[in-house]
């Protein structure tokens, strides 16, 4: 049996812009995704902790050292810059994998994007 797990988290991202005709996702400098190991294109949940929006989309590569967070079509709806975020992407795991398994996790100055620490829950 696979279960779902959390395998990566950026907490506390600032939304640093918002583009409603575009075709979707969320922008993430580089730099975040490689931290957290999240991949491009993605799929990945995003919370708002400014007004409780939760929604799903796909990461794509900004712009490398820009420490955009931009919500693109839709999910521009879903937030504002400003807006501090989580976001999370998962993994399916088998029963041999769960009692070594450790999210990596990135947390942020939640105003300038700037990563606070890099590290294993």
């Amino acid at each position: 049996m696979l279960s779902f797990f959390l395998r990566a988290k950026l907490h506390h991202l600032c939304v640093t812009d918002s583009q409603l005709e575009y075709q979707g996702s969320l922008t993430l400098d580089p730099d975040f995704l490689d931290a957290a190991g999240i991949r491009e294109y993605e799929k990945i949940l995003v919370a708002n902790l400014a007004n409780g929006e939760r929604f799903e989309t796909y990461a794509i590569a900004g712009r490398r050292g820009s420490r955009v967070c931009c919500l693109n079509g839709a999910t521009a709806h879903k937030g504002k810059p400003g807006d501090r975020v989580i976001v999370f992407a998962f993994c399916l795991l088998d029963e041999g994998e769960i009692p070594g398994h450790k999210p990596k996790v990135v947390v942020f100055d939640g105003k300038e994007n700037r990563m606070v620490r890099p590290s294993p829950i």
